[in-house]
């Protein structure tokens, strides 16, 4: 009996450990549901056996991780309009598959809206190709991202679209028309975008607007008569976290990208060419309206067809704190910059630095009516080879006449090497001030604004050229941006060059 106890104690001694398996890594929620709308035989939406129509694709509810694929080579007639939203850790995702070397293509044919993203969040659309060109004239979008009562929208992401034709009539509204519509609407819970993304997305031939924001809830001092009678009472709510970048707009009956209600925008790396082309209302290439603290830097702006505005740029009514810099403006009929409040409104704290501005028309800078405050314009280079502008500055009667210089022109150099003859100013009030300009190949009427007059040496790219007059001819500007349009450093203390380019002469 001990015997055989002691054998079995020890015998358990000796087994082996078993250690314990591994966990295993939960698989990240989500499905794929396939749309083939070329297709005759209904599915359920798996890759063998997809769906074939816009209903069916509209009817299914989408979670975090869902992927709504498009077959590539078909097209899908109507309006997408899904329901549902992903997680800041699994979007829901509406894209493409298969081999096709053709985009798939969401055709409206003349619905409202070809993608209608209501109330979602954590969404990103991609690699899809947009049309809405059926029954031309009536109020449509592209794609329309809309918010009703729905508070903080986060996460959304619009890439690598192309979106054309979409003939909409000439519409700026809540709910239309444009290639990429972000609208906040709703009458109870005030609402807003963080997050959003549109990027690396080709738009053209749109009739109106490229990419237009506007939101219910707009509500404050700055705005004055401005103010959208629809708004709701309570307080501004901007969208936050918005950027728009790297995006090619081409043909466009109305503005390019106006933003309304952000604060803390970012516009940069985007091309522009060809606005205000068939709209009979003023229209700008990048503007802004309603904002706090806009970057609009490193685009390239062209092609603005009209001299209605007509500018590439436009600080409008209730912006406040924009910033216009490393743009490359030209060949724009109405001009270059537009500062305009009216009715009320306000528009304070703009800077506009570091920009070339190229054959751009009619007036080079137009001030609205309305009070501007704070506004500095410096270190821009302007040059006019083809085209003479009427005037330099069109200051509208009823800017502020303070002696505080609500705008100041310093450091600049415009340059005008076509035809002959003076740039006007327009009822020039005492607010605007000039300091250390060059004005070269211009006779220039009243006021006369001082500054040099001689050949600033501009080589072909708009450096200054070795022995320049405008090398180390401005003055110091506090919180200047740290660097030119080229990329050259600015300091803080050292006398800057009059001009866009801060680097030594160039031979």
């Amino acid at each position: 009996m001990t015997r055989l106890r002691t054998y079995v104690l020890a015998t358990a001694l000796v087994l082996p450990v078993l250690s314990a398996a591994p966990a295993q890594a939960a698989p990240p929620p989500g499905h794929r549901h396939h749309v083939d709308c070329s297709a005759t035989t209904p599915g359920d939406g798996s890759v063998l056996r997809p769906w074939t129509t816009l209903a069916e694709a509209n009817a299914h509810p989408y979670g975090p991780g869902d992927r709504l694929l498009f077959k590539r080579g078909t097209t899908c007639v109507g309006t997408l309009a899904t329901r549902g939203s992903g997680s800041a850790a699994y979007p829901f995702t509406i894209a493409d598959y298969g081999s096709a070397l053709t985009r798939a293509v969401i055709d409206g044919n003349g619905a409202h809206d070809a993608v209608l993203l209501a109330d979602s969040q954590y969404l990103r659309l991609t690699r899809l190709e947009i049309t809405n060109a059926a029954a031309p004239g009536t109020e449509r979008n592209g794609v329309r991202l809309r918010l009703a009562d729905f508070g903080a929208a986060k996460g959304i992401t619009l890439d690598h679209l192309s979106i054309h034709d979409v003939r909409g009539g000439d519409f700026k509204t809540l709910t239309g028309s444009s290639a990429i519509h972000v609208a906040v609407e709703g009458t109870t819970v005030p609402s807003w975008y963080d997050g959003l993304d549109i990027h690396h997305n080709d738009i053209r031939d749109v009739d109106r607007e490229g990419i237009y924001f506007k939101s219910r809830f707009s509500k404050r001092d700055l705005v004055g008569n401005q103010q959208d009678p629809n708004a709701y009472p309570g307080a501004w709510t901007p969208s936050l976290n918005v950027r728009i970048h790297h995006n090619t707009l081409t043909s466009l009956a109305g503005d390019g990208i106006k933003i309304d209600t952000t604060s803390g925008a970012r516009i940069d790396h985007n091309r522009l060419d060809g606005f205000q082309l068939r709209s009979k209302a003023a229209n700008a290439g990048i503007w802004t309206f309603n904002t706090d603290d806009t970057v609009v830097e490193y685009n390239e702006v062209s092609g603005g067809g009209g001299t209605k505005d007509g500018m590439s740029f436009d600080a409008d009514g209730a912006s406040k704190g924009t910033v216009f810099q490393y743009n490359n403006s030209h060949d724009n009929q109405g001009g270059f910059l537009l500062i305009c409040p009216y009715s009320g409104a306000k528009t304070l704290d703009t800077v506009v630095r570091y920009n070339l501005s190229v054959d751009d028309g009619a007036r080079l800078i137009q001030n609205c009516w309305g009070p501007i405050l704070n506004t500095q314009i410096y270190s821009n280079t302007f040059v006019n080879r083809t085209v003479r502008p009427g005037y330099l500055v069109q200051d509208d009667a009823g800017s502020p006449a303070t002696t505080q210089h609500e705008l100041s022109i310093r450091n600049n150099i415009f340059v005008n090497e076509g035809a002959s003859g003076g740039y006007a100013f327009k009822n020039p009030t005492a607010g605007l001030s000039f300091s250390h300009n060059l004005f070269h190949g211009i006779a220039m009427t009243r006021p006369n604004p001082g500054g040099l007059t001689a050949d600033p040496l501009l080589r072909p790219d708009l450096r200054l050229g070795a022995g320049s007059p405008a090398l180390a001819a401005g003055t110091l500007i506090a919180d200047n941006g740290g660097r030119d349009w080229f990329g050259n450093a600015v300091s803080a203390t050292s006398v800057p060059n009059i001009g866009a380019y801060e680097g030594p002469g160039v031979n």
